[in-house]
């Protein structure tokens, strides 16, 4: 891989990772509801499923979920199921505005485990890399050296993306100052997790 196909790269990744998403919707509502410590746990959980892709695609079985209608169909329904979960859990969630006592009712392990089930669960992620990674990869060079380039520098990128929306998120935060301000602020993320999940049952198969 040369210098200015990773560049390229670089540029296409951080489109990506700066494209709103459920990942960023996930990170702004861990951010929110359990500060910094509980959005990093969410951000750990996004890039370990991440990572997990970028294996999943590097062994081959992208290549699958890209030609398979039946395991495409059964991943992209699961995350259907789960984002529409989340949302209706996030809509019905009062409106507590002791931020500090919200954040002690979730543990950091189940906000990781959220957010790594909510990129596992996105088959248009496994396609997108599926399709991106061979236009970057030099076939006569290893293989293998080239997808750890191409999946750290995915991921690096999005640990920076992600804190950026964290961050954000932290800025919203301040101006929350009553229980009717933050079940508005519930009901708005839940609807934004309902909306990508009904975002991508549209989606269909290449």
């Amino acid at each position: 891989m040369t210098y200015e196909w990773w560049l390229a790269y670089l540029l296409a990744t951080i489109i990506l990772s700066l494209s709103p998403g459920a990942g960023a919707i996930n990170t702004m509502t861990s951010s929110i509801s359990h500060s910094y410590r509980g959005a990093a746990a969410a951000i750990a959980g996004q890039q370990t499923g991440l990572a997990i892709q970028v294996i999943v695609v590097g062994v081959g079985l992208g290549t699958l979920f890209s030609r398979s209608l039946l395991a495409f169909e059964v991943l992209k329904w699961a995350g259907v199921a789960y984002l529409i979960w989340l949302g209706i859990q996030q809509w019905r969630a009062a409106g507590a505005i002791d931020l500090t006592a919200l954040a002690n009712t979730q543990s950091r392990g189940w906000l990781f485990k959220r957010a790594l089930v909510v990129t596992l669960t996105n088959p248009k992620s496994i396609v997108f890399l599926a399709a991106l990674f061979p236009q970057f990869i030099v076939p006569q060079a290893p293989q293998t050296m080239q997808y750890v380039v191409l999946g750290t520098t995915m991921i690096v990128v999005d640990i920076i993306v992600m804190s950026g929306y964290a961050v954000l998120a932290q800025r919203i935060r301040i101006w929350i100052k009553s229980p009717v301000q933050m079940k508005l602020l519930n009901r708005i993320f839940g609807s934004l997790f309902i909306l990508v999940g009904i975002l991508l049952a549209s989606t269909k198969h290449a």
